[in-house]
């Protein structure tokens, strides 16, 4: 069963309940229990993150969307839109116990080819990557935060 760790991120009043020796957090998009893994430790802390502190509303955040990247069938962990309905962050977490790699940016790169989202957040919940991506010039430079929503983008 997975204790949780204290993540670079502020602490957050996460609702966890223990059903039957397994603990499950309450996730505020899908609205409903899900078992508490580390990846999801990592992940309920960012979406409210994004929330409380970037002013990102819930209405725009989507969790685990499917996409095909080279013929296989893959989930993004978090997908962010704009009021336009226009997809302007891509996230990639990891669990705390996983460190972030170029296999780890290659994969959100991989997600992304598809996509075209500009701003991209890699995080394990103790290190946290922004990049933002120009598709006129065909690069990707690291930002050091992710800007606060704006609902005019």
């Amino acid at each position: 069963m997975f204790k949780p760790v204290q993540l670079n991120l502020p602490p957050f009043p996460l609702k966890l309940t223990r059903i039957q020796n397994k603990v499950y957090v309450f996730d505020i998009l899908r609205k409903k229990n899900l078992l508490l893994t580390p990846e999801e430790w990592v992940r309920q802390h960012w979406v409210h993150f994004l929330h409380l502190n970037k002013k990102y509303p819930k209405s725009l955040m989507k969790i685990e969307g499917g996409l095909v990247v080279n013929e296989l069938q893959k989930r993004s962990d978090l997908v962010v839109f704009n009021n336009s309905g226009e997809m302007i962050l891509l996230a990639e977490f990891k669990a705390p116990g996983v460190k972030i790699s170029q296999a780890t940016f290659e994969q959100i790169g991989s997600y992304n080819s598809k996509h075209k989202i500009p701003l991209l957040l890699v995080s394990n919940g103790l290190q946290h990557y922004f990049c933002k991506v120009n598709f006129e010039n065909n690069t990707v430079d690291f930002i050091s935060d992710l800007p606060n929503y704006n609902k005019e983008t």
